[in-house]
């Protein structure tokens, strides 16, 4: 029991505006129901009147006629006061519409703001000369990596790189296994030769 008595009420959201507007609505519809039973007791009073025409009545017809005029104009001052209000019920919701566009705009400049303090112009500068300096640290990488490679090693990575794009296997040359022929004893250099024969022709020294 303590806990339902004690519970506290939440804040209603509905605003002194909305209230407003309820009013201007209710008004406006207790004016068109005025407008309908008018014009029933109207249409009625027109039948009377033309009854009346015929029963030879003419004066009583006359001032039916005469009290239903003054009902019609009454008729058209409602229809004015309904526009009136409908007019005022749209401006009133119309104002609401700003209010929240305004309170967006705040809460998106209080929000950039807070970003902006977040991060300094110092900050920005810092991480671009970062992001700067590691792009021409992997250029350097690049330039490295190209100039080690022969145009053969770069054909075939290339070629690679494209079939593993279209998903297909590359097949890339063998490293050849057979040993390499040997040099010939005539291929032996001139140099070498005259070298061996003026070592045969000097003769030995006595110890």
């Amino acid at each position: 029991m303590g806990n339902v008595f004690g519970r506290k009420s939440r804040p209603s959201r509905v605003t002194e505006q909305d209230r407003a507007i309820l009013q201007l609505k209710q008004q406006r519809d207790k004016l068109k129901q005025y407008q309908k039973r008018i014009g029933l007791q109207l249409e009625r009073e027109r039948i009377l009147a033309k009854q009346l025409l015929k029963d030879g009545k003419k004066e009583k017809a006359l001032v039916l006629l005469k009290k239903k005029r003054y009902q019609d104009q009454l008729i058209d001052k409602t229809d004015k006061q309904i526009s009136n209000l409908e007019r005022m019920v749209q401006d009133i919701e119309f104002v609401q519409i700003e209010m929240k566009v305004i309170e967006g705009l705040k809460v998106g400049n209080d929000c950039l703001k807070s970003m902006h303090e977040a991060m300094s112009l110092e900050d920005v500068e810092r991480i671009i000369d970062e992001t700067q300096d590691a792009i021409d640290y992997q250029r350097q990488i690049d330039e490295l990596l190209s100039g080690s490679l022969t145009q053969e090693d770069e054909d075939a990575v290339l070629a690679e790189l494209e079939a593993i794009t279209q998903g297909e296997d590359v097949e890339l040359p063998e490293v050849p296994t057979e040993a390499l022929p040997e040099v010939p004893e005539s291929a032996e250099s001139e140099p070498e030769r005259r070298g061996a024969r003026n070592t045969e022709g000097r003769p030995m020294l006595s110890a």
